[in-house]
């Protein structure tokens, strides 16, 4: 079973930037198809971002998208999550989930806050 770890979560004002990580301990995510995905208060969680296990190929919520990156090093064993240009909508706890070989995403970490400022 692999664990993850989120950090990098904050304040920010609307505009900045912030950069997430996922760190995963346990065993190597390296063929693990990775994704970030966000909860803000009062709504269901939400697909942000997906990273195919080679890197080869990112998927992206419309919400997101050219303002976020999803990245990986997988000889870090860490995932990654640049996000720009934010905005107040943008606030939400953001988790990282793992799949190996799954339909869908069965390791999850504990989730980080992102809270932009207007």
């Amino acid at each position: 079973q692999v664990q993850l770890v989120e950090s990098g979560g904050g304040l920010v004002q609307a505009g900045g930037s912030l950069t997430l990580s996922c760190a995963a301990s346990g065993r190597s995510i390296s063929k693990y198809d990775m994704g970030w995905f966000r909860q803000a208060p009062g709504k269901g969680r939400e697909f942000v971002a997906a990273i195919r296990w080679s890197g080869a190929n990112t998927n992206y919520a419309d919400s997101v998208k050219g303002r976020f990156t999803i990245s990986r090093d997988n000889a870090e064993n860490t995932v990654y999550l640049q996000m720009n240009s934010l905005k107040p909508e943008d606030t939400a706890v953001y988790y990282c989930a793992g799949k190996f070989g799954a339909a869908v995403y069965d390791s999850w970490g504990q989730g980080t806050q992102v809270t932009v400022s207007s």
